[in-house]
């Protein structure tokens, strides 16, 4: 008897585990990159940040992803701008605050009326993380003006180029910090640094997806 309850006990915390993320991802991280984490109690107060902006303004916003992924879409934010900082420290990149709020400014253009915070909020970044927005911004168009000598060209080659070799660099940033996602939150797909939900075994689709999609990255495809 006392042998089985050790049994069932042992089995009990190995599925405990299994749902907290022991092991490779410490207990109250949401993700882990590099020598960084981001706590769930973080990731919480962004996602109820993200809701909160959302119902304040639903009639005027257009989620492009399902309300009951907003934990995903908020942590690859999270996530790629841990990434993009990365990438600024490896290639020796410094940006302003004007830098960032000009960036920011640049995008709030581009939104036109629907507004740069219901934009955000569309794409599942939390208004108060705009500000990361526009040093994410900067960050990349520092490192595009390096590339370009401050001239994007004209040609559609050289501009692909350009694109690729950013691409790449945000790459090598990204496996460098050697990102872990919390399993209960998703895993990472590096073709976009976006956070998907985690494969089920428990049962399969009974049809195939009406068009197919293309598999994800789920390692450093660099």
């Amino acid at each position: 008897m006392l042998r089985t309850s050790i049994a069932v006990t042992a089995a009990a915390i190995a599925a405990t585990c299994a749902l907290a993320a022991c092991g490779p991802v410490r207990m109250g991280s949401a993700a882990i990159l590099g020598n960084e984490r981001i706590s769930s109690t973080t990731l919480n107060n962004e996602v109820a940040n993200l809701q909160q902006a959302y119902q304040a303004n639903k009639s005027k916003i257009q989620l492009q992803f399902p309300l009951s992924q907003a934990p995903q879409a908020v942590l690859a934010w999270l996530v790629r701008f841990k990434v993009r900082d990365q990438m600024a420290a490896r290639n020796h990149v410094a940006v302003s605050s004007g830098q960032s709020e000009r960036a920011l400014a640049a995008i709030a253009a581009q939104a036109g009326p629907t507004g740069i915070k219901n934009l955000a909020v569309a794409n599942g970044l939390p208004p108060d993380l705009l500000p990361a927005l526009g040093r994410y911004e900067a960050i990349q168009n520092a490192l595009v003006n390096r590339m370009d000598g401050g001239k994007l060209p004209k040609s559609t080659v050289a501009q692909q180029a350009i694109g690729a070799a950013l691409n790449r660099r945000q790459c090598e940033a990204a496996k460098s910090l050697n990102i872990l996602i919390n399993p209960q939150f998703g895993r990472m797909d590096y073709n976009q640094l976006t956070v998907i939900p985690s494969a089920s075994h428990l049962s399969a689709p009974v049809t195939p997806a009406p068009s197919p999609t293309p598999a994800p990255a789920l390692k450093p495809p660099c």
